[in-house]
């Protein structure tokens, strides 16, 4: 072989080996990468006084510029600046930019942004002269990404749209799916959380296809995302399963964030240890790779976990006032602002309040977040509330919780409206406790109202449809009806159990994707409570605590005061007996001593919970009907049963404004009557059959007839829906808490597809009447979906119930009902000849 042609060979294989590296790195595989690049180097005798190399100076810089990434990316920062500062004995005018483009990556990579940016912003003009567009698209998504981290929304999304038009007519695929991956990140920390999602998505797709190692670092966007949303146990799951990925992509950087991240979510969920332990590790990673950016972030969380779990607040102070100072000159100014805030609080705990307010800006950075800004709005709340100045704490909490309103309303899905309360809870505490200080009844009452069910005020929001997610819901119909027939034969189908929870993540996650419409409705005020109470005749308890102990805002119709009450962890544990008790007498004929010794530990329990929520509230309740308003645990009462209730019509509702609205909506004229007799229950048929007698004009779908598709048509804006049916309430999962169809279930889920919502509905099956209560005292769950959706009144059971008993109830219930009976007074005049049947009527009443 001549020297010409064994040159051209060695360049060929030289090329070949530089793009196997190219495409590992791009599949998020640097130590992949590093070997095929030296391999290339190697062959070229790079870097040999005579070597091949010589005749291939383009190609050389290139392999090395490659190489010099992936060392980076493996935590070799010294050897990946050493490779570049080679690469100047090969340098042209042509490939200036190239260089600028590949300094400017690595400079990110180790976290110094701002000498990045200017290595980018000389890059750009020089590859447009050279036309370099596949140079010139990289260096605009990391110039985007360099905005982003600067909190430059804007410019980032102007260099990702560019990037993304380039990539596009090149047919570069892995550069367009970091393009939209780039726009998700944008989108989400500009809030927009079903934008990001969507964006994530697309970039998902293209991962798949072309770069499977990018996928893991995707996921931690996505549990950024989750967390951003108050989805801090979904987060978790996705970010533990993609932690174990890591290992052996060479992937340190984007390692060490995930590991920042999975601080932050433990933080989040209140596991300070877990954070602290995590932040840690994220610290030790970073500084190993010399990037001191990210390695002051992750000592700001740990830090954070550190006064969350009670370190002493003068070290906490200290520490915090010089990593601010330390993340100002690092550029980052809205972390540098968390630490200040972070420093004031831990001045508040020392009760130095002065020295808090000197650590609070006049005014928030122009780049920071809502969470930061936020934070700031609680510590500028709670210096108020030191210094007596409740004015001051209610205009700080409002303009708080207006900017988290305005923030909710992007969401479409309740998921997320719900989860995303946990930002407000301290500026809603910290507005009540000093309405509680101040003591006027009308501010209390407001800002009970701030601090719960914020999520319905919002407008809601049909989830999006298509193809791929209608696939998603039939395949888990049918797995979950295989699941149900493997439990009625007495063994579990674990394979179907799997694929379902599988399947319910992927449509719970689509669901996320639906935007809001920003719109929500006006909060209640007291006087407009009070006058409809007096119209109706009834009283209105919110419920509430202080520390440990339960109060009631307890309004009438000419009154309103503040009733102090039991204790809170009594009521709770009273509760679960309570719901023990129930259990174990639904569906069952127990031996007459055990019976007995059931029953009379129910009525014991029933008996505490009198009297650590009514007993003192005896004087001023009189004969009205109640209005009940719980929080926490104490959505799980039966309150019908309580023995000072019992015959009394008691509604439950979300908040005082949800009892309202839905008493001021026009009822529906003429609007039909749907029995729906489920499978695999006894007394379904028999109990549809005597609602029929009772509404001859009624539509009736039993056994084979009802199937989730017709259940759906006939509910879609019906008057009057009764169930009876198995119900299943999914604790971990509660948009699938579901009813047995013949087909099928129907779910939670379903509920919000509806295009008009049913009037009442009644759902005489087991215990979907419990909801999943997340912080704020937003509630999930079948009951709650279908009062989302626009449901005045629901009628359900919040323990497991007698289906035998449930009958004669149900008769006598739907008697009074069509005889014009109001729906809180028809079942409480229906319960009376059953004393341990746990329905109770939400909503309107």
């Amino acid at each position: 072989m001549s020297g010409v042609v064994a040159d051209e060979a060695r360049g060929a294989r030289a090329r070949e080996l530089h793009g196997r590296g190219l495409e590992a790195l791009n599949r998020g595989r640097p130590l992949l990468a590093a070997r095929s690049l030296r391999a290339g180097l190697r062959l070229l005798g790079w870097p040999g006084a005579v070597g091949a190399w010589r005749s291939h100076r383009e190609l050389t810089f290139r392999l090395l510029g490659t190489l010099a990434a992936a060392e980076v990316a493996r935590g070799n920062s010294d050897r990946g600046f050493g490779l570049l500062d080679s690469m100047d004995t090969l340098i042209t005018d042509d490939n200036r930019g190239v260089l600028l483009l590949q300094r400017g990556l690595l400079l990110t990579m180790i976290g110094r942004v701002d000498d990045a940016v200017r290595s980018f912003d000389a890059a750009v003009p020089l590859l447009e002269r050279a036309d370099e567009r596949v140079a010139l698209a990289r260096t605009l998504l990391n110039r985007a990404f360099i905005h982003q981290i600067a909190g430059q929304v804007r410019p980032a999304l102007a260099d990702l749209a560019r990037s993304e038009e380039i990539s596009r007519e090149l047919g570069m695929a892995v550069q367009l799916a970091k393009s939209f991956h780039g726009r998700g990140s944008c989108l989400l920390l500009a809030g927009d959380i079903p934008g990001a999602l969507r964006a994530f998505d697309q970039a998902e797709l293209g991962y798949a296809a072309d770069a499977d190692g990018m996928l893991v670092v995707l996921a931690v966007e996505k549990a950024r995302a989750m967390l951003a949303a108050g989805l801090g146990a979904d987060a978790a799951g996705v970010l533990d399963a993609a932690l174990p990925r890591f290992a052996g992509l060479g992937m340190n950087q984007e390692h060490a964030e995930a590991e920042l991240t999975r601080a932050q979510i433990a933080l989040a969920v209140g596991d300070h240890e877990a954070a602290r332990w995590w932040a840690g590790q994220a610290e030790r990673r970073f500084r190993r790779r010399r990037n001191e950016t990210w390695a002051a972030v992750a000592a700001l969380t740990r830090l954070r976990a550190e006064f969350a779990g009670g370190r002493g607040p003068v070290k906490v102070a200290t520490t915090a006032a010089g990593l601010a100072a330390r993340l100002r000159e690092l550029g980052l100014d809205n972390d540098a602002e968390a630490a200040e805030l972070l420093a004031a609080r831990a001045q508040l705990r020392r009760g130095v309040v002065d020295d808090a307010h000197r650590w609070v800006r006049a005014q928030p950075g122009r780049r920071s977040t809502l969470d930061t800004r936020l934070q700031r709005q609680v510590v500028l709340a709670r210096i108020a509330g030191a210094r007596g100045d409740h004015a001051a704490t209610f205009r700080h909490a409002r303009a708080g919780l207006a900017r988290l309103a305005a923030h909710r309303g992007l969401f479409g899905s309740i998921d997320l409206q719900t989860g995303v309360a946990g930002l407000g809870a301290e500026l809603a505490r910290a507005g009540l406790d000093a309405a509680l200080a101040d003591g006027r009844p009308a501010t209390v009452f407001r800002w009970l109202e701030h601090s719960r069910a914020q999520a319905f005020r919002s407008r809601a929001v049909h989830p999006l449809d298509d193809p791929v997610t209608a696939d998603a819901l039939a395949e888990l119909r049918q797995r979950s009806r295989v699941a149900r027939v493997s439990e009625l034969e007495g063994h579990r189908d674990t394979a179907a159990a799997r694929r379902c929870a599988e399947l319910e993540r992927q449509i719970r996650a689509h669901s996320w994707r639906t935007s809001g419409t920003g719109e929500h409705h006006a909060q209640a005020s007291l006087a407009e409570v009070r006058a409809e109470l007096r119209a109706e005749g009834a009283a209105l308890a919110s419920y509430f605590t202080v520390g440990t102990r339960i109060h009631a805002f307890l309004v009438t119709g000419r009154t309103a005061r503040i009733v102090a009450l039991g204790d809170l962890a009594t009521a709770r544990e009273t509760t679960t007996r309570l719901r023990g008790d129930m259990d174990v007498l639904s569906g069952r004929a127990l031996p007459a001593p055990l019976d007995t010794a059931v029953r009379t530990s129910a009525r014991r329990q029933l008996e505490v919970l009198t009297e650590h929520l009514i007993t003192p509230m005896r004087p001023y309740l009189g004969d009205e009907d109640l209005v009940v308003v719980p929080t926490g645990p104490l959505s799980g009462v039966p309150w019908g049963l309580l023995p000072d209730l019992r015959g009394r019509p008691v509604t439950v509702s979300p908040s005082a404004t949800v009892w309202l609205s839905a008493r001021r909506v026009p009822r529906q004229a003429a609007a039909g009557t749907l029995l729906v007799a489920g499978p695999n229950l006894e007394y379904a048929a028999d109990e549809v059959e005597q609602l029929a007698a009772i509404y001859p004009d009624s539509e009736t779908l039993s056994g084979a007839d009802a199937t989730v598709e017709s259940t759906m048509k006939a509910l879609d804006g019906c008057g009057v829906a009764h169930f009876a049916a198995h119900g299943h309430h999914e604790q971990d999962s509660v948009l699938f808490s579901r009813l047995d169809l013949a087909d099928g279930p129907l779910m939670a889920y379903d509920i919000h597809r509806l295009g008009a919502a049913p009037e009442h509905v009644i759902l005489a099956s087991c215990d979907v009447g419990k909801v999943v209560v997340r912080t704020g005292d937003e509630i999930l769950g079948f009951t709650a979906a279908l009062l989302y959706s626009g449901t005045r009144t629901v009628v359900s059971s919040v323990a497991r119930m007698d289906d035998h008993a449930a009958v004669g109830v149900m008769t006598a219930y739907h008697d009074g009902l069509s005889r014009g009976v109001a729906p809180a007074r028809a079942l409480a005049d229906a319960a009376v000849t059953q004393p341990l049947t746990p329905l109770v009527c939400f909503g309107s009443g």
